[in-house]
């Protein structure tokens, strides 16, 4: 049988794979648009010529100092590009160099390494300017801003809420809950305390049905974290769109919700893949390093190509998960929940909070429609075995036991980079 390669995203060095010809739907991918010549001088231009408001020259002048907020690991930011061109505007608009922090949005995430913030940054910046995570779960490190209109109470990280010029960067992609990342996102959940994700992230706030890849209209995750983003105030956002090579498309700066919404319209039309029927079986990947190195991170390759795999078929997933299942209180959950409908139950109590917890409310979601099948390097067979998915040795034996499942007419889409597209039907 007649077979044809495909290098999925997967770790640092990519995974190739073979798939039968005759069987295969794709691959879908983000369409191609040219990368922008110079991205630092794209950022600069963006930074004089902002959307919704003024240049950041005359934003920053006469503010004494600045708090910039950036992802952290888990996103392929290019920091070095944007930073580069703004700390310089900053700086020529008299803000010195010691009164600007950069803070790292980690959320509820882990602290960021020494390492890991050169990686991010560059040896240059990352030495000259004052570097400092975020930690969601000190809430004497947080100001409590009010509470929105769903009754979420709004405590963002006092650092930020402090500084007299606020920006955030970021990227903007299709987000498995928030429609889209960037703009207000780097805010909340960035440096939200935990008992704004609480709410924020609460099992009725990630069930609603526009919870989800792609939707920002009646999204309530988005309209939360818009409305605590307005609370705490943001002067000025740097966002970029990035194609399948990771160069920058784009760029948008500017007001936090014009600018954002302009980079949405731009992006939703490249990273929807159209697909004429469902089909059986999804071969995809979790879009490789950073985003792949735990489970946890892993579960957004799973979730963005529901809307293409029939009810009873079956998504192939191959992740790194090189860090392991993912942080302490995640890898509890399978511990002490023997299957996920006991834990679909259990979220239903008032109250219920585990941290990381809506990363398996996201899983149940899957698996209610689809069997999973996991190929990874990063963990053992028996202990993928307990995380509520398949270990597979390689996808093309996963890809051979599906295919004798569903039979001669069985297709197969594959999504190389995973939660980087969106997959839509068109039939």
């Amino acid at each position: 049988m007649k077979s044809v390669k495909f290098t999925l995203d997967y770790g640092r060095t990519g995974l190739e794979v073979d798939i039968p010809a005759d069987r295969v739907v794709g691959p879908l991918g983000i369409v191609d648009v040219p990368p922008v010549g110079d991205p630092e001088s794209s950022v600069a231009s963006a930074l004089e010529t902002p959307i919704g408001t003024h240049a950041l020259r005359e934003i920053a002048r006469g503010r004494k100092d600045a708090c910039i907020l950036i992802c952290d690991i888990t996103r392929p930011v290019p920091n070095r590009t944007i930073l580069t061109p703004m700390l310089g505007v900053l700086e020529e608009s008299g803000i010195p160099r010691d009164q600007v922090l950069i803070l790292v949005a980690t959320g509820l995430h882990r602290a960021s390494t020494a390492a890991e913030k050169v990686e991010m940054l560059g040896e240059v910046i990352a030495s000259r300017y004052r570097v400092e995570d975020h930690h969601g779960t000190r809430m004497e490190e947080h100001t409590f801003l009010g509470t929105t209109p769903r009754g979420i109470p709004a405590w963002v990280d006092t650092r930020y809420v402090k500084a007299d010029l606020k920006i955030a960067t970021g990227l903007i992609e299709p987000h498995l809950m928030a429609g889209y990342s960037g703009g207000r996102k780097l805010i909340c959940p960035g440096v939200a305390g935990i008992e704004t994700v609480k709410r924020w992230h609460g099992p009725a706030m990630i069930g609603h049905p526009r919870a989800d890849c792609g939707i920002l209209e009646g999204n309530p995750i988005h309209e939360e974290n818009t409305r605590i983003g307005r609370m705490a105030g943001c002067d000025f956002i740097v966002n970029v769109t990035l194609d399948a090579h990771r160069r920058v498309t784009s760029v948008v700066a500017g007001d936090m919700e014009e600018a954002f919404l302009s980079a949405v319209r731009f992006i939703e039309g490249i990273v929807k893949a159209p697909v004429a029927r469902p089909v059986d079986i999804v071969v995809t990947s979790s879009a490789g390093y950073p985003l792949d190195t735990t489970f946890y991170q892993s579960v957004k390759g799973l979730t963005g190509c529901l809307p293409i795999v029939k009810p009873g078929g079956t998504i192939i997933l191959a992740a790194s998960m090189s860090e392991g299942i993912g942080s302490p209180e995640f890898a509890s959950l399978f511990r002490e929940h023997p299957s996920l409908e006991e834990f679909s139950k259990s979220i239903l109590g008032e109250g219920y909070f585990v941290i990381d917890h809506w990363q398996l409310q996201e899983l149940a979601k899957v698996r209610q429609k689809a069997r999973v099948k996991v190929v990874s390097d990063g963990l053992a067979p028996e202990i993928l075995a307990g995380l509520f998915v398949e270990p597979a040795a390689t996808v093309e034996q996963a890809i051979e036991s599906s295919l004798a499942e569903y039979g001669p007419q069985a297709k197969v889409a594959v999504i190389p980079k995973g939660p980087y597209v969106l997959p839509v039907l068109t039939g």
